[in-house]
């Protein structure tokens, strides 16, 4: 690979990194022996991505989505996704004011920086569709009229497994709109222990201070754009999306969305490592987050027990990594 000069200067990396790794300890002090769940979090909080955290009730998922919220200066809301939730519940309503006479527009809890959606497969499939123009387009249209939510805007959605009773599949439109899915996963026995004196030192969220704001985040966020990727990086990341699409064990393979998402969640990786610039190793550690979730398997391969897991690291093996051009 080719290098060319990088766009950004030392010192904007620098504090880049700096802010970057002061927000990844403040959440860290309360979800504990997790960093690298929390280092990909942050990732797409600053390629301005949604995260999907899904995993059994009591982990940490809720914890994680607000210690994100709490971290930064601004704005947050959270809507506790249930089967009777309206998606008029979600993006807002128009009302008559009698004293106007005219029609007033009232925002609902998606018109904040951080939208913490808890638990959004509890809810029925016609309100996880009210989430879809706004995570994409960063508005909602109401009655007609479009209204544009605060920036820098993410949603942090918590589900549990669909095995559990109660819960309804997110349609696969709205998958493609998260930018990662992650997993917390159980503490193992020392950090469980640790848990418990938090839990019991009442330490929570709601404690933590704010590191840094959203006019910061703002920044932030444009200066990742900035980060450089090198054609045979582009060219690697559709090869390995379209692998994906030519997969025997795969139904829907990784849409060009997905390949954009895996582009700039390298980019903001990168930029956490102190680098202006993207390296393969970016896009492996980011290849199962950003496109396991965007994966459909097919029937036989879900009959077998083959996850998307699995399908990921036998792409990984099979498309060459690109090597730096020899002078």
């Amino acid at each position: 690979m080719t290098e060319t000069p990088p766009t950004l200067t030392p010192i904007e990396v620098q504090r880049f990194a700096d802010i970057a790794s002061r927000l990844t300890a403040n959440v860290a002090s309360v979800v504990l022996g997790k960093p690298q769940v929390v280092t990909l979090a942050l990732a797409g909080l600053f390629a301005e991505g949604h995260l999907l955290l899904e995993d059994v009730p009591g982990v940490g998922k809720t914890t994680l989505a607000r210690a994100i919220a709490a971290s930064v200066r601004g704005e947050w809301r959270r809507i506790q996704f249930t089967p009777d939730l309206l998606p008029s519940d979600v993006t807002g309503v128009t009302i008559f004011n009698q004293a106007t006479r005219q029609f007033e527009f009232h925002g609902g809890p998606v018109f904040a920086n951080i939208v913490v959606a808890d638990e959004i497969n509890r809810a029925s499939p016609k309100t996880q569709s009210a989430l879809l123009e706004v995570m994409e387009e960063r508005g909602v249209t109401v009655d007609g009229r479009r209204h544009a939510v605060p920036r820098p805007f993410l949603v942090v959605a918590t589900q549990n497994p669909v095995e559990m009773d109660g819960t309804y599949r997110l349609p696969e439109a709205q998958l493609d709109r998260f930018l990662m899915k992650l997993s917390i996963g159980y503490p193992d026995e020392q950090v469980e222990v640790q848990v418990l004196k938090g839990a019991a030192a009442g330490r929570s969220p709601d404690y933590l201070g704010a590191v840094t704001d959203t006019e910061t985040v703002a920044a932030m966020i444009r200066l990742t754009h900035r980060v450089y990727v090198a054609d045979p990086l582009y060219a690697y990341a559709v090869r390995l999306a379209a692998a994906t699409r030519e997969h025997k064990q795969v139904r829907v393979g990784v849409s060009p969305r997905g390949v954009i998402a895996l582009s700039r969640a390298a980019q903001a990786y990168a930029l956490m490592q102190g680098r202006p610039y993207v390296v393969p190793e970016d896009i492996k550690a980011l290849v199962e987050p950003v496109f396991a979730h965007r994966l459909l398997l097919a029937p036989d391969a879900t009959m077998r027990g083959v996850t998307a897991t699995e399908v990921l690291r036998g792409v990984l093996e099979s498309v060459p990594t690109p090597t730096p051009a020899r002078s």
